[in-house]
């Protein structure tokens, strides 16, 4: 898919296999950097490639003279408490060179209109409350904050450690 922006660059989007999971794995990288959680990104080519070929997580690049200059991972999610389902984007990025030229507003139509082919009700991401001009971004498209909740994770090993109590 070719698509235009305002600023007259083509820009060219499409889907990722799991033959991208090494370039998945870079982009991430670059994403822990930007987001200060570099140490954080444990991720590998085989554990992406994983997700990938499962079709728990999908990704989509955005691409300028053939170059992926930005990517969004998701997976597609429900809400109990909404009874609706969505796509949640786990990750994006759109490299610095290419930042303000309007990628960022492409990209999120595209999974926007993923989101509705599919059925889903709802476009959900995690934003650093310290990023203000990703904070700036999303609330100019339209998104709100949920800011009553926090996040919790069990790490693999408090994972198995809390199962083995059962």
């Amino acid at each position: 898919m070719t698509l235009v922006d305002t600023q007259i660059l083509q820009f060219d989007l499409r889907l990722g296999t799991p033959s991208d999971a090494a370039l998945v794995v870079q982009f991430m990288h670059k994403l822990g950097s930007f987001q200060k959680m570099g140490d954080d990104i444990t991720a590998t080519p085989e554990r992406i490639e994983r997700l990938l070929k499962s079709k728990q997580g999908e990704v989509a690049f955005g691409l300028y003279d053939g170059e992926a200059v930005g990517f969004a991972y998701f997976h597609e999610k429900s809400s109990a408490f909404m009874g609706r389902s969505g796509l949640f984007i786990d990750g994006l990025l759109i490299d610095d060179s290419m930042r303000s030229k309007g990628l960022g507003n492409i990209m999120m139509q595209f999974l926007s209109k993923i989101a509705v082919e599919r059925g889903c009700e709802f476009l959900e991401w995690g934003c650093l409350d310290w990023n203000t001009s990703a904070i700036a971004f999303d609330q100019n498209i339209g998104a709100y904050c949920i800011d009553t909740m926090r996040i919790y994770r069990l790490s693999p090993e408090d994972l198995n450690t809390t199962a083995l109590r059962f």
